[in-house]
């Protein structure tokens, strides 16, 4: 039977059981993996995917259900990993081994969608059905508020200009997280809070937080 989506912005039909789960179509008939399969029932979130901005279960959703709607998997996110979530899921290089992260990307970018600046309580509420068996949880919760400020950040730019340098030819000091928000160096200092000693020179895109927060290849 014929459904018709969109997916990632763009359209898309496919003739497939009305009862054949989204999360199937999404990664055998579309071909797009980063929506993982974790346990078929709804109880783990990695199979999570927006359907009209809304943080939706995957594997137990009928493709029926998806007709006529929106859907958003980890690879619509950003074309180019700008959404800051992911932005901050690689700057704190949140994922260990980084099965679940797209399910915990997704869910939280739907959160941050609705509550640009989340409480903890708030986090930890629109996060708890999301399993991660590494136990990556401070970093995730972290990497949330970090991507609150992201979001934050530019309305703050437009508002006060950028810092002047005190003389000819000096740089203006930046704190590490306004340098990589504005893009203006290749390496990252590790804020507090993060794994390992602070002020610790980091790579700002590590290959696993990279494949995680655009799902990986399988």
């Amino acid at each position: 039977m014929p459904f018709e989506f969109v997916i990632n912005g763009r359209s898309t039909r496919v003739d497939v059981p009305a009862n054949m789960p989204l999360l199937w179509v999404i990664r055998d008939v579309l071909n797009l993996r980063g929506t993982k399969y974790g346990c078929g029932m709804a109880l783990c979130g990695a199979c999570t995917v927006h359907i009209d901005g809304q943080a939706t279960r995957s594997c137990i959703t009928p493709v029926s259900e998806a007709a006529g709607k929106k859907v958003t998997t980890i690879e619509g996110l950003s074309a180019d990993l700008s959404h800051p979530v992911q932005k901050a899921w690689i700057e704190l290089d949140v994922p260990q081994c980084g099965y679940c992260q797209s399910g915990q990307i997704m869910s939280a970018a739907a959160l941050l969608a609705k509550k640009p600046r989340p409480t903890d309580a708030e986090v930890d509420d629109a996060m708890s059905g999301i399993i991660c068996r590494c136990g990556t949880y401070q970093r995730i919760r972290e990497a949330i508020h970090r991507a609150a400020q992201m979001h934050a950040a530019p309305a703050r730019q437009k508002a006060s200009p950028m810092k002047k340098a005190n003389k000819p030819g000096e740089t203006a000091a930046m704190t590490p997280h306004e340098l990589a928000a504005n893009g203006a160096t290749g390496v990252l200092s590790r804020p507090e809070g993060a794994a390992g000693r602070a002020g610790t020179p980091v790579a700002p895109q590590t290959t696993g937080a990279v494949g995680a927060a655009t799902g990986g290849a399988e």
